[in-house]
């Protein structure tokens, strides 16, 4: 093989690879260690988490992990979340994420109450996050797990990633890496969840 040839495959198999912390890629030490308790001051335009209303079905593949998110409310994956959920994890240094977001969005605004959109900020910071939201004209409720502690559970590096949970509070399905388009999205939604918008 040629040297080019094997530099564009390098090269290729970076990108599918998605963000991952570190390498100069991912946030500084500062950022990683922002507290969260400064969420309810963080000057964004994200919707509070919606409470979540039951218990989940003993079989399910989610954590008992609850992350506080801005604006008020609490991500409980303890809890069954009454309606289908899709919850994708982000963060601001990720390029991917910074293109997967805005679609993320019209998922939430094409689904109204019929699908919940939540985010999961992971591995950032408060001010980096908060800032890039509100750049991006971002609206849906986003958790914070600064550490990417919930990621760690998955067994997951890279980001962004995507969980479709049913609404009785089971993992139907888990994309790795940045979804396509809107319509994939919608699609993924109607296949994983039976929701068809």
């Amino acid at each position: 093989m040629s040297r080019r040839l094997l530099a564009a495959l390098g090269a290729g198999l970076v990108l599918l690879a998605g963000c991952t912390p570190g390498g100069g890629a991912g946030p500084d030490e500062a950022a990683s260690s922002s507290s969260a308790s400064s969420l309810g001051s963080a000057d964004t335009d994200l919707l509070p988490c919606p409470e979540q209303t039951g218990t989940p079905a003993a079989d399910t593949d989610l954590p008992k992990a609850q992350l506080p998110c801005f604006n008020g409310g609490t991500l409980d994956l303890a809890k069954a979340p009454g309606v289908p959920m899709v919850v994708n994890f982000w963060a601001s240094w990720c390029g991917p994420c910074r293109e997967e977001l805005p679609e993320m969005q019209q998922l939430a605004d094409a689904a109204g109450d019929r699908v919940r959109v939540v985010g999961v900020v992971s591995k950032d910071g408060v001010s980096q996050s908060s800032s890039f939201v509100s750049d991006a004209g971002t609206t849906f409720p986003s958790a914070f797990d600064g550490e990417g502690d919930l990621l760690a559970h998955f067994g997951v590096k890279g980001l962004p990633n995507t969980l479709f949970i049913t609404a009785d509070g089971k993992l139907a399905y888990t994309k790795i890496g940045k979804v396509a388009s809107l319509a994939d999205l919608e699609a993924l939604v109607d296949e994983h969840l039976g929701v068809q918008l």
